[in-house]
């Protein structure tokens, strides 16, 4: 095996278009085959793990460490990625259209989009250039805005300072699902058997980045009503991403007051130096913007990762500063867009909470549940508004038909603005909805592991022998693999019962086991609004352990 990976990571090597990739794996390979047992086995490791197979490119494009080797984001796989896009483009009969390239401020973005330009230039596609680091939302927006046939943002989100990623849209603006995502697979693996370092390149391009970000910026802002409050205190951060310079444009161009920065976490940073993960979902994550929080005396926390898509917020709930859950605000989200007779369709994942339909349903709106991911939630035609719990949500989409952490942000603040204005916060918007739709409450069972093979198993274990009952009541079991006449086949197993759902899946992004639980207590138990969040709390303790037992995994 060893001698097959030298073998490997030499003909990568001789191939490779990167100085830095190249002297890497110059030092993999004398290290596999040094006589410093440690050294050697870890190289070897590293260099099985680079070579196992080719990245895989799906409905999230790509995303994987930054590093040399076929199952790594470097230039040759990017190079292989473009010209096999361009070509399934050339295939759809969009050949010279426009295709805008974006990328953040990750460890290698800059020079796997100047890649992905050259190659689709060199196909006959006119480039739109960004030449900075832009978040991934107006990039989406200017898909449309610039009449694009196609999109591609180099960025991993807010996954590890490690990784980076291959993000592409249709001329729709939205993201790729099956099976486009299968037949560019196949045009890509064509283009890395045949001679992909000869394809032709070309530097032309248009920079549009500024009349991007002006028309962007515009649009947000106008989602601000003229005659709104705007009295607001405010904490942000970007989380070290790309997203401060354009939240304080909009900002100022819609009359709100300029944010209290985390000016440790203010400025693009690709090493994410103030945190362990940077995902303001973690814990730790935002724990600088609630201390700036409390010393400024604001009324909410907004975060957004590192590529601006995803929101988060912070607020006093119960007398202390949290996180809202991702079910919370949509939760919020969505009341406020039916407060205000949004017209279109309300959406939310499967994994999601309940809540939000009901909500729907309650004020005689028209709601559907989709497959995990805003490639499903941003296609949902005639959209108000949609989200999934991690954070995600989409309440413009005729211009972002995609999840986007700034318009997001403006629309949290008009609704504080507005509560603060009537002598009301975003806790007693909570308590509102609580004791009119009875309290929900949502959390997460989730497994990481170096073996995805612990993955299948557990999946294979709740599929054989799945729980009769949760918390003591029966439950209905739906294999999703099945698909129905709503929802695609997906891998998950659903259980649902009358004050429960549940729903197990492997994580699409991550090396997880993800096990998605809600409880749900009546109105006339939701009275007391604090009382019936202590008693959610239990029962999620509970059936978080009863879901572990299920699983065969740790709680």
């Amino acid at each position: 095996m060893s001698i097959d990976v030298l073998t490997a990571a030499a003909a990568w090597r001789d191939a490779d278009i990167d100085d830095d990739s190249r002297a890497t794996l110059d030092q993999l390979i004398v290290q596999a085959q040094a006589n410093d047992d440690g050294l050697r086995e870890a190289a070897l490791a590293e260099l099985t793990s680079a070579f196992s197979g080719p990245l895989e490119f799906g409905t999230a494009g790509l995303r994987g460490p930054v590093g040399p080797g076929p199952a790594r984001m470097n230039r040759v796989v990017v190079t292989q990625a473009a010209a096999g896009f361009a070509e399934w483009l050339t295939g759809q009969g969009l050949t010279g259209g426009k295709v805008i390239v974006g990328h953040d401020a990750r460890h290698g973005s800059a020079a796997f989009a100047e890649d992905t330009a050259q190659i689709m230039a060199g196909a006959g596609f006119e480039v739109l250039w960004t030449a900075e680091p832009i978040p991934t939302p107006v990039v989406a927006f200017g898909i449309q805005h610039f009449g694009c046939v196609a999109g591609v943002v180099v960025t991993a989100s807010h996954n590890p300072p490690k990784d980076n990623g291959y993000k592409v849209y249709l001329g729709d603006g939205s993201q790729i699902i099956p099976p486009t995502d299968g037949e560019i697979a196949e045009r890509i693996a064509a283009v890395a058997a045949g001679a992909w370092s000869t394809l032709p390149r070309d530097t032309a391009r248009v920079d549009v980045t500024a009349d991007l970000l002006t028309a962007y910026v515009a649009r947000v802002a106008s989602l601000y009503p003229a005659d709104a409050p705007r009295d607001v205190t405010w904490v942000h951060t970007s989380m070290h991403g790309v997203g401060a310079a354009t939240v304080r444009a909009v900002a100022e161009a819609a009359g709100l007051p300029a944010p209290h920065e985390v000016a440790e976490q203010a400025d693009p940073n690709p090493d994410f130096p103030t945190v362990a993960f940077p995902n303001p979902e973690e814990k730790g994550a935002i724990d600088l913007a609630l201390a700036l929080a409390e010393a400024r005396g604001a009324d909410v926390v907004i975060a957004n990762d590192p590529d601006a898509d995803r929101c988060a917020v912070a607020a006093v709930v119960d007398g202390t500063w949290r996180m809202l859950t991702g079910d919370e605000l949509g939760a919020i989200l969505g009341d406020d867009a039916i407060r205000r007779d949004v017209p279109g369709v309300f959406a939310n994942s499967v994994v999601s909470s309940t809540l939000l339909g009901r909500m729907a349903a309650a004020a005689g709106r028209t709601h559907t549940t989709t497959l995990t991911g805003f490639k499903w939630i941003g296609r949902v035609p005639d959209l108000a508004f949609g989200y999934e719990e991690a954070i995600g949500y989409c309440v413009d989409s005729r211009a972002v038909p995609d999840k986007d952490g700034i318009s997001t942000a403006v629309t949290v603040l008009r609704i504080v603005a507005g509560l603060k204005a009537e002598g009301g916060t975003l806790a007693d918007r909570l308590d509102e909805i609580a004791r009119t739709h009875g309290l929900t409450a949502t959390s997460q069972l989730s497994v990481r592991v170096a073996d995805l093979s612990l993955i299948a198993d557990a999946m294979a274990r709740l599929r054989a022998n799945p729980p009769a009952t949760l918390l003591g009541a029966p439950v209905t079991v739906v294999d999703l693999a099945e698909g129905s006449a709503t929802l695609p086949p997906t891998d998950g197993v659903e259980l649902t019962g009358e004050r429960v759902h549940v729903v197990a899946r492997p994580s699409g992004t991550e090396p997880k086991l993800k096990c998605y639980l809600e409880v749900r207590l009546g109105v006339d138990e939701s009275a007391d609004v604090p009382a019936a969040r202590a008693v959610a709390a239990e029962q999620l303790t509970q059936l978080r352990s009863e879901m572990a037992a299920a699983l065969g995994v740790d709680a």
